[in-house]
């Protein structure tokens, strides 16, 4: 499976086309809308968040509630493309839409951006280009498409849950029981944390920084549990599964480290930790043998 992104922070719209999906997995717009709103939520979400109303439209790939084995092609309409359209708009400038489109451009790159890199690679005089592909904006399609790999996984009994680990120096109690309870004390958490008492002490960190003009980082984890042996390959470099991992994390927006199964307890990175149970020979006729996968420290 593998998938493209399209489209502008104040463009039209988003588009992603997701290649290999499998026949006859059920899928529809509501699978992939209620992904859409969790991203939308959370402490501390800027103005953006309040402009858009995030809502996918399936274009092809899907009859009838189900999947044809064709490409998907998902698209979300940015509302606030309405007040953009002269500086963002297809059309050559006009002489009367100079004047805004020029108050717009952007000249100064903003530290720890894509603006200078971007403009340097591409020649940009005015770094917009950049800016406008390289935001944060385009997760908004990530979170399409892993809606419809979480379908696939839970297909195959595969489940996920995410929690917060750290923001911003504040470290969180990460233990829980299992799974189901991981996902339901994450979910009623602003947060995403399940300790209650770090998660008020990252909202404060979260107020502050904001009361700065600042910004901060932080640590999650996520967990996945039921995965089967053999996912990915020893033989080559690109079918490793930590190396798939953990280039589809760095390829996110502000995302500065991935590691499998250990502490990294760094601003701004993410710890990523499989559970897995394989079942090995019978020690005898009646007895059956467990081979019981403590940790992956060893990889």
């Amino acid at each position: 499976m593998r998938f493209l992104t399209a489209g502008e922070s104040h463009g039209p719209g988003l588009t992603t086309i997701v290649e290999g999906v499998p026949a006859s997995l059920p899928l529809s717009t509501e699978d992939i809308n209620k992904e859409l709103k969790r991203r939308q939520g959370g402490y501390g979400r800027g103005r953006r968040m309040k402009i858009e109303k995030d809502l996918v439209s399936i274009t092809s790939g899907v009859r009838h509630g189900k999947t044809t084995g064709a490409p998907i092609t998902l698209t979300v309409t940015n509302d606030d493309w309405v007040h953009w359209e002269q500086v963002m708009g297809i059309d050559p400038v006009s002489s009367e839409d100079e004047h805004r489109v020029n108050t717009k451009k952007l000249t100064r790159p903003r530290p720890g951006h894509a603006d200078l890199n971007g403009a340097l690679k591409y020649r940009h005089r005015d770094m917009r280009n950049v800016l406008e592909r390289s935001s944060a904006r385009e997760t908004t399609m990530r979170v399409a498409v892993g809606s419809v790999a979480k379908k696939i996984l839970s297909e195959l009994g595969i489940t996920i849950g995410v929690h917060v680990l750290n923001i911003g120096g504040v470290e969180a109690n990460g233990e829980y029981a299992n799974l189901s309870e991981l996902i339901e004390r994450a979910e009623a958490s602003p947060v995403r944390c399940i300790d209650e008492q770090a998660s008020e002490k990252m909202k404060e960190a979260i107020d502050q920084a904001k009361a700065n003009g600042d910004s901060i980082g932080g640590i999650v984890q996520v967990v996945a549990e039921g995965m089967p042996p053999g996912v990915g390959s020893h033989v080559h470099y690109d079918r490793k599964l930590d190396g798939k991992i953990a280039g589809a994390v760095m390829s996110i927006n502000a995302f500065k480290g991935a590691e499998v199964a250990l502490d990294l307890m760094q601003p701004i990175c993410l710890e990523v930790k499989f559970m897995m149970r394989f079942i090995g020979q019978k020690k005898t006729d009646t007895e059956e043998a467990a081979i019981v996968l403590v940790d992956l420290k060893a990889g």
